[in-house]
């Protein structure tokens, strides 16, 4: 498993296939280069570019998107492409096989109506990653070996992220969901998941592919 971390929430993953996650506004558009599958955690536009998707699969039709059916609505014009995916469902994308976990997105306030959000555990047999997208959602029962972590968001704050590594824990850790911090405050919430976070912590730059 050959996983890239780009700009905000995207991952793409390399094995046998090339399986693409939260392919949003803030990433790169190259990310969706040759991909075999797409899966989105939640429609927010950081974590779904819907032009980029439509373009990325009228170029290669045989590209699939796994999603919830709340998502797909937004994908109704390339939905003979589409798969719906609910909370604890497991399914096979560019030769991985995933669990869906969780099912809301995490509150960013009590006057703003929850929306779903699916987290992601992905698999190539050997190793694992888990992708929470907007939620804190821990996958019960599962061993995660490379957990990637919300870094900041209107929903968050960094105790939340440390304790949901904690409560993971992970043989290693990422930042995930770090496009609207400044280096600055990076710095910062980096210094606490390294000391507090009870496993191996990195911030990585967009591009940048993981050992």
């Amino acid at each position: 498993m050959r996983v890239t971390k780009f700009t905000h929430s995207c991952l793409r993953i390399e094995g046998e296939g090339v399986l693409v996650v939260d392919p949003g506004a803030f990433s790169e558009k190259s990310v969706l280069d040759g991909a075999d599958a797409i899966v989105v955690t939640h429609e927010h536009f950081d974590h779904l570019d819907v032009a980029a998707v439509n373009e990325a699969v009228s170029r290669r039709p045989q590209i699939r998107v796994f999603a919830h059916a709340d998502v797909l609505k937004l994908l109704e014009d390339v939905a003979d492409a589409t798969t719906p995916v609910l909370p604890g469902e497991g399914f096979t994308a560019a030769g991985f096989e995933i669990s869906a976990y969780g099912g809301a997105h995490a509150v960013i306030h009590q006057d703003i109506p929850r929306i779903t959000n699916l987290a992601y555990l992905i698999s190539d047999g050997s190793t694992n990653l888990y992708h929470p997208g907007d939620s804190f959602t821990v996958p019960e029962g599962a061993e995660v070996d490379t957990l990637f972590v919300p870094l900041n968001a209107p929903w968050m704050k960094t105790a939340e992220a440390i304790d949901f590594a904690r409560a993971v824990k992970p043989g290693r850790a990422f930042a995930l969901h770090d496009a609207l911090l400044n280096e600055r405050g990076a710095a910062v919430s980096d210094k606490h998941l390294e000391n507090l976070s009870g496993t191996r912590y990195r911030h990585v730059s967009p591009g940048t592919t993981l050992d």
